[in-house]
């Protein structure tokens, strides 16, 4: 059977939906928030509660979105690129060797220098009992000062061991 409806039925429709007034949909009603005395913002209200409280109703503006740029992809032939201060060339083994003695000759009177320092630590701190010194009457201050002689050597000693732990690393020469 053929149907009898005119085509014009459809765009007689579409004509009256928009003469009608605005009507919210479920879907753009949930972009309206209220802003209450007090400075309170909800979304949880009715219109007719929202009125009755004196909150104003706003639209909610779509959050707008930014796509991130492409990134370039290198190909599979390139090579990686280097930074204008790279050398291309390998630095020379007589080149290597002189840094490598000059770095050790650096770390021995490093080494030297904070061995001296242990020593005089280890001489002050006197096994736990340093010599009091005339303003420390007060039991506390003399307790205070040794432990923070302990505290130093302790240090000392760990720093001592990180030298000769980089000595070590640089091998025999």
């Amino acid at each position: 059977m053929r149907s009898t409806s005119s085509p014009t039925l459809p765009l007689a429709a579409l004509g009256l939906a928009l003469t009608l007034p605005w009507v919210p949909t479920p879907s753009s009603a949930q972009n309206v928030y209220y802003i209450c005395p007090g400075n309170v913002f909800t979304n949880t209200l009715t219109a007719k509660e929202a009125e009755s409280k004196g909150c104003k109703s706003r639209e909610a503006a779509t959050p707008a979105t930014v796509p991130a740029p492409a990134r370039a992809r290198p190909s599979a032939s390139s090579e990686p690129t280097r930074s204008p201060n790279t050398p291309d060339v390998r630095v020379q083994r007589a080149e290597q060797e002189a840094r490598d003695t000059d770095a050790r000759r650096i770390l021995e009177a490093e080494l030297r220098k904070e061995e001296a320092a242990l020593e005089a630590l280890r001489k002050e701190y006197n096994n736990g009992e340093p010599e009091r010194r005339g303003d420390e009457r007060n039991g506390q201050k003399y307790l205070e000062r040794t432990e923070s002689l302990k505290a130093a050597l302790t240090r000392k000693e760990a720093d001592v061991a990180a030298i000769r732990r980089e000595i070590a690393k640089l091998g025999g020469t």
